[in-house]
Parts: structure tokens; sequence; C-alpha cells
């Protein structure tokens, strides 16, 4: 089934996807023309090639993501530190759940790709079964590891044929996301699938 992404800001550069890949960017006019039967996701602000976060190793394998129901014992923000390899080394099956839960913190701030040598099976796991890609790390990288690293780094355009590797943002331009930054994510697509959708 063909499914037609627009975000309001940005309609010159509407995505139509075909299973899990791009089958044409362009104009939504045009697109929607050409395609009257594709079902259609409106979003609002602009929609991206989505981001790379180059903190795979340190947000998915150094870093505890606590469960919801942990929130009264470990808070819900991410641990780091000591204070996480304790966690880890008291019980190593929390690794894979918090890879998890690490994933869909990515997810919501646009990740469609990772970077940085996973060494452990379980963030691996986790990657692959999202379908996020895993890229090369910059050669500097920006700041502290972050789900809104700053600056942000951008994935190369969309094209046909290629992944439906996306994200929208709440904002009205690429300026307003870099000073805003990625927690602004409103949808984010891998291979095709709607795997974030802010509420």
């Amino acid at each position: 089934m063909l499914t037609l992404h627009v975000a309001e800001a940005s309609p010159g550069t509407a995505v139509l996807v075909d299973g899990a890949h791009v089958a044409a960017v362009g104009p939504y006019d045009e697109l929607a023309a050409a395609h009257p039967t594709a079902r259609v996701r409106r979003w609002p602000g602009i929609l991206t090639p989505g981001l790379l976060n180059p903190y795979g190793p340190e947000l998915l394998e150094q870093t505890y993501h606590p469960d919801p129901r942990e929130a009264d014992e470990l808070g819900t923000e991410p641990i780091t530190g000591e204070r996480a390899r304790a966690l880890f080394r008291a019980d190593p099956s929390r690794q894979g759940a918090s890879a998890r839960r690490g994933v869909q913190r990515l997810l919501a701030h646009g990740t469609v790709a990772v970077a940085g040598e996973l060494r452990g099976r379980a963030a691996q796991d986790v990657v692959r079964r999202a379908g996020l890609a895993v890229g090369r790390r910059p050669a500097v990288l920006p700041g502290p590891a972050s789900f809104s690293p700053v600056p942000l780094v951008l994935l190369p355009a969309l094209v046909p044929g290629a992944p439906a590797r996306f994200a929208v943002f709440d904002v009205p331009d690429r300026a307003a996301l870099v000073r805003q930054g990625a927690s602004t994510c409103v949808a984010t697509v891998v291979a095709g699938r709607l795997l974030h959708r802010r509420r």
C-alpha cells in the first residue's frame, strides 16, 4: 500500500512510501495527483531525512533507561556512569530492556541511524530489530552524548529506491530545528514503518 507523507512547512518535499522504500519525493500536489489512492499522512512542521545519533554505545550500552515501574526507586531520566554500571552488574538482563527503551527515546528524537561500535549483543539486536541504520561516527563528536546532540547530524536527502527512513519535526524550518533541537520530533519512520508518533 502506498503512503504519502507530507508536512505543513515542507510541502515541496513530500515522500511517497511503498513498503519499506521511498517510491518518490517531490511536491505534495504532484505526488497526490499521480497517486490518488495513496493513504495520506499529514504532519505539522518539516519532513527531513532523519538524524544520525553518533552516540550509539554511550546511549544504548553505557546508559540505563529506567522502566516506568522503577520510577519511584530510580526516577525516569537516563542513568549514566558508575550507577548505570552497578545496575548492569547487579542484573545483566537489564541491558536488553534498557536498550529497547533507549531506542524508543532515540526514535522520539527523530533518529533513524546510530554510529559507534556496539559491542553487546543486546544493543545490536535491538538496533537491528528496530531497523535503524548503522553509520560511521563523525571524525569530531558534537559534545557530550545526548539524544539531541549539538550540532544535529542530518542524513543525506531522500531519493526514490532508498530505504524509507525519515523524521518529522514540529518546527517551521531547518534553522528552527537546529535552534530547538530534536525533541521537537513528531514522527519517525524506519523501513516504511511509523515507529514513533507524538501523541
